[in-house]
């Protein structure tokens, strides 16, 4: 192996932890592993892209070498030195009991609020039964493994945050509660950050949500009392970093920026049942700044959907979602892997998907949206790079028809023929991807429905190697959540409405098709496309 394959860097900092990253063209995993030193003493070997390194001291001094295991040659090293630290508060002294049975909110907040900035609060090993708990600006939350969080089952002990407030003056409106893109009243979420900044959450235990011993899973489309919640909710949060922890058994979508900037997951396992209805894994929505780098995630639902809320947050307040960028992920149950949508009524562009595993989830780039999300609603610059996909039913999947929402299967969100474009109309500006690698296709490899008033702008395949399963082994599905669709198997290029189409470098293997289907496909550019 040569040298200048692999390169390392530290990539975030903490208290008592650090993430780093290889520099390689795997995806998630290299083929060999790495042997990681601190201080010229052994700590890690790993063939992951992505690890977290912690047990570290406060405010020191490392040196932190890396080494390619069998053949010992140097990768690289760096000097870096932790985070200051105030002081360790420990919630066993302020009364929790961490049996599992005691109820431990009121200690484990008592424990927050006390801390001063740059402080850290101490979830010593042990179950912490607790209802929702507030984060604060300025400290770090220390759940070491061992250590788990377990929310509790009554739905009584959850407050509620409203939807909507009028300022006094009745002026301006005041934000808390959100469902589904809309400013509704839903319960807080086990860990809730409103307004919070410089607030890091590490450690290798465990945030448990315990859905699956309460009713939140039950009748999930009905309201009782408030909207489901998550399990970690950021609000017009900045400088928010969580690291290192397992995320589980979420009643809804599992973490849910909402409105915030300057984000960082790391190396975070998220995991729900497959039937847990609508328990997205990261749901970054209005965000701006979001760094998302070797997750694990097996969900009920999309593993990452990025959205921008419906029209009425895009009308009176607008926030797009942009500079988003997922590494280095495996991502191995889902509806979709990486979804954009349906609620996108803000915008959503530069996104960026690099050197991930798609592992047996529905759909792999997953877009969806409808009319009536607005003009603002325009999707671009999305770029997947380098990713492999096992197993994924439908690898690129673009609808601009997805039946949501009460209307959604009205003649307006259906009709397939052209209406007048206006200030409801939402647009799909350019889709490019590149490198990469299916096997176990089933549906379809690329199905693209967009709007005849409307079109896809640019959609961009390259350098695609698709493997179809065996006839034998398929099933007629609907490719797209839409009305008047046909369903398929083992179809290969199926684009309606788009302005452009650029396919290169593609070999299809065992598809039905041996052409390419487009119909209203302004421009197609075609360049050594195989069907085998």
């Amino acid at each position: 192996m040569k040298q200048d394959r692999f390169e390392f860097v530290i990539r975030e900092i903490f208290v008592r932890s650090i993430t780093t990253e290889l520099i390689n063209s795997f995806c998630y995993e290299a083929e060999e592993s790495f042997d990681y030193f601190l201080n010229d003493e052994k700590v890690l070997s790993s063939s992951l892209n992505v690890n977290t390194i912690d047990g570290l001291c406060p405010d020191t001094g490392y040196t932190l070498s890396v080494y390619e295991h069998e053949s010992g040659e140097l990768i690289g090293k760096e000097v870096f030195r932790t985070s200051f630290e105030s002081v360790l508060l420990n919630v066993r002294s302020f009364g929790a009991g961490g049996d599992g049975r005691t109820d431990d909110t009121a200690f484990i907040q008592a424990c927050i609020n006390a801390c001063p900035k740059n402080g850290t609060v101490y979830l010593e090993s042990g179950t912490y039964l607790s209802g929702p708990v507030f984060l604060k600006s300025g400290i770090n939350i220390w759940i070491p493994e061992g250590s788990v969080i377990l929310g509790i089952p009554d739905r009584s002990g959850y407050p509620i945050l409203p939807g909507m407030t009028y300022s006094t003056d009745e002026t301006d409106e005041y934000n808390l509660g959100t469902w589904e893109g809309n400013p509704l009243d839903c319960y807080a979420s086990l860990i809730t950050g409103i307004d919070v900044s410089e607030t890091d959450i590490f450690g290798r235990g465990v945030i448990d949500a315990n859905a699956v011993s309460s009713d939140w899973w039950r009748d999930p489309k009905k309201k009782r009392g408030a909207w489901r919640p998550r399990t970690v909710f950021l609000e017009r949060c900045r400088n928010i970093r969580i690291q290192g922890l397992s995320v589980r058994n979420s009643p809804s979508w599992t973490i849910h920026p909402y409105y915030c900037e300057d984000l960082a997951f790391l190396s975070l396992r998220i995991s729900n049942p497959p039937d847990s209805p609508n328990t997205d894994g990261l749901n970054p929505e209005s965000c701006r700044n979001v760094l998302i780098l070797g997750l694990f995630i097996s969900v009920g639902d999309d593993c990452i959907a990025i959205k921008s809320g419906k029209y009425y947050m895009a009308l009176k307040h607008h926030k797009e979602t942009e500079n988003i960028e997922i590494r280095n992920c495996l991502f191995k149950k889902g509806h979709g892997s990486v979804t954009m949508g349906s609620e996108c009524a803000g915008g959503i562009k530069k996104v960026q998907v690099k050197n991930c595993i798609f592992d047996g989830t529905d759909r792999g780039l997953r877009i969806k949206t409808r009319r009536g999300r607005g003009k603002r609603s325009v999707i671009e610059d999305i770029v997947f790079e380098n990713i492999r996909m096992r197993g994924v039913k439908m690898p690129f999947t673009i609808n601009m028809f997805y039946f949501c929402d009460p209307d959604g299967h009205s003649s307006y969100c259906q009709d397939k023929n052209p209406v007048r474009a206006d200030d409801m109309t939402p647009q799909i500006a350019s889709v490019s991807v590149s490198h990469v690698i299916c096997t176990g296709v089933d549906i379809c490899l690329l199905c693209a429905y967009g709007l005849p008033e409307k079109k896809i702008g640019l959609i961009s395949l390259r350098d695609i190697d698709a493997s179809f399963k065996q006839e034998k082994d398929r099933k007629p599905e609907l490719a797209l959540m839409m009305d008047d669709l046909d369903r398929m198997s083992g179809k290969g290029i199926f684009v309606r409405n788009a302005s452009r189409l650029i396919l290169e470098n593609m070999i299809l293997r065992d598809t039905d098709d041996k052409e390419i289907d487009a119909e209203d496909v302004d421009g197609i550019d075609a360049h050594n496309v195989e069907f085998v």
